[in-house]
């Protein structure tokens, strides 16, 4: 088990799967095994770190982006709770209004309005689709 001061990289490969990954179906044990420690001891050391717990850390990364979303895309808000990772559409807008101050719809119609011409909805799936594709393999013969 690595000393706390040997853990810090391993704590922000960690944090560095949850930015990206935020959107997937993780969990402390897997986000725990990246970093290379136990569960327990993982959130222990997270915590200390960040100030934090993973899956709070986890929470506010989600709603950041569902933020970014909301207001630069026409996506309802029922398409952005699943492209931030949500499943139920209840427990998002409960915990984007905790967070926030206001309900997603509300904040959308606040800050989405501003004038800018939104980034269509089918591009974003697009694109989000194209991002999380696994790269085809270069035919023999070919190097970039």
């Amino acid at each position: 088990m690595p000393t706390p001061s040997d853990l810090l990289p391993h704590l922000r490969r960690a944090r560095d799967l949850m930015d990206s990954r935020y959107a997937d179906d993780l969990n402390v044990a897997t986000i725990a095994q990246r970093a290379g420690v136990s569960k327990y001891y993982f959130i222990r050391s997270f915590n200390a770190e960040y100030g934090q717990t993973p899956a709070q850390y986890l929470t506010h990364r989600r709603i950041e982006r569902a933020q970014d979303l909301l207001r630069a895309t026409n996506l309802t808000v029922t398409e952005i709770c699943m492209l931030v990772g949500y499943t139920s559409l209840g427990s998002f807008s409960a915990k984007f209004r905790s967070l926030v101050g206001e309900t997603p719809s509300a904040f959308q119609q606040r800050y989405g309005g501003n004038g800018v011409p939104h980034i269509p909805g089918c591009y974003v799936f697009m694109r989000g689709f194209q991002e999380r594709a696994i790269p085809e393999k270069p035919a023999e013969g070919f190097e970039h």
